[in-house]
């Protein structure tokens, strides 16, 4: 007899039916666990050109789909995972969402909050699943932070500085303002991990500055966003990339009260006066891969998820604040009713 999970509408005793959106780096990793995971089976991927596309399927032994659209359509598929441009993020979320299939997405969910806000709206009512990925949540490094803010008292301020130099910069869809978005929105990822440790922000005060070399290309870019939360705490994100950058930084730095905790991707550190304390940081290695078990996991037996489509959404709402500020030249505040 076959066993029908109520919930999702697919037999738990029967894989999982994936189909991927794409065949890049993030692609490559979800299809290797996938294929490695007895809980689920790859059965088509829609990529960007036949021939690359042809050479992945061939690797996972997947059928190579016409186009995104035709690949959502198919009937032997339970859920479609999403790894693509981000301009196209939304417009598949939500045809894959109609044609009732799950959803996994890389962040973000869309580069339009009214476009997020129709996918999670549809999820629900559909009883889909809709998981945005977000693996710097699940990686050492934030794991580690939100260990160490109790030792340190109340924060008062936070600044966290990526900057990552290449020379030539890349002619990928990364450095094009219609396919990465805007910058804090596109690379979301530090805009989350704030939202996620210190709550409700009350506004935004964003700069941006670009070096284009071509129409909708850029060579370097720079955002600034002041973060002023609801709890009294400021905090500052400094994204920059691209060939006006000559030394690559990556430091998180949260003051409190109390002390003082300085973090880079590899380790941390306490600071109370003379007295320095190492803190140890996980790896970031094999995130991919526990986030797409996760989701397994999740549609196989309904063990929760490390993120859900609601904090995603409040740190879209944060990123087009950003976007916004920097246009209008203006401080945003946001409506957290």
């Amino acid at each position: 007899m076959t066993n029908i999970d109520t919930r999702f509408g697919f037999s738990v005793n029967s894989p999982i039916r994936v189909g991927i959106v794409g065949t890049g780096f993030a692609a490559k990793l979800r299809a290797e666990t996938i294929q490695a995971d007895g809980r689920s089976n790859l059965v088509a991927v829609a990529g960007h050109t036949p021939e690359k596309t042809a050479a992945f399927c061939q690797g996972f032994g997947a059928e190579a789909a016409v186009s995104w659209r035709k690949l959502v359509e198919r009937n032997d598929l339970d859920l479609v995972i999403v790894c693509t441009v981000n301009r196209d993020h939304g417009a598949i979320v939500l045809a894959a969402l109609e044609n009732d299939k799950h959803v996994v997405v890389e962040y973000p969910l869309s580069l339009d909050v009214s476009e997020a806000e129709r996918a999670i709206e549809l999820a629900a009512q559909k009883q889909k699943l809709l998981h945005i990925e977000h693996i710097e949540l699940l990686g050492g490094l934030h794991s580690s932070i939100k260990e160490s803010l109790p030792l340190i008292g109340k924060v008062f301020y936070a600044r966290y500085i990526t900057m990552t130099p290449q020379h030539p910069a890349p002619q990928r869809w990364t450095y094009q303002h219609s396919l990465f978005g805007f910058p804090l929105v596109g690379a979301i990822s530090r805009l989350h991990r704030f939202t996620d440790l210190f709550g409700e922000v009350a506004s935004v005060n964003c700069q941006a500055q670009f070096w284009d070399s071509q129409p909708d290309f850029y060579k370097a870019c720079l955002c600034n966003a002041q973060l002023r939360f609801a709890n009294g705490l400021v905090a500052e994100a400094v994204y920059g990339k691209g060939e006006t950058f000559w030394q690559s930084e990556n430091i998180f730095t949260i003051y409190g009260e109390a002390g003082t905790l300085v973090f880079t991707p590899e380790s941390g550190q306490l600071i109370q006066g003379e007295n320095r304390r190492n803190i140890k940081v996980g790896t970031r290695r094999g995130l991919f891969a526990k986030d797409t078990d996760m989701v397994l996991e999740y549609l196989s037996n309904g063990t929760p998820l490390y993120v859900n489509t609601a904090s995603s959404l409040y740190a879209l709402k944060v990123a087009d604040a950003a976007r916004r500020s920097s246009e209008t030249r203006q401080t945003i505040a946001l409506n957290n009713s």
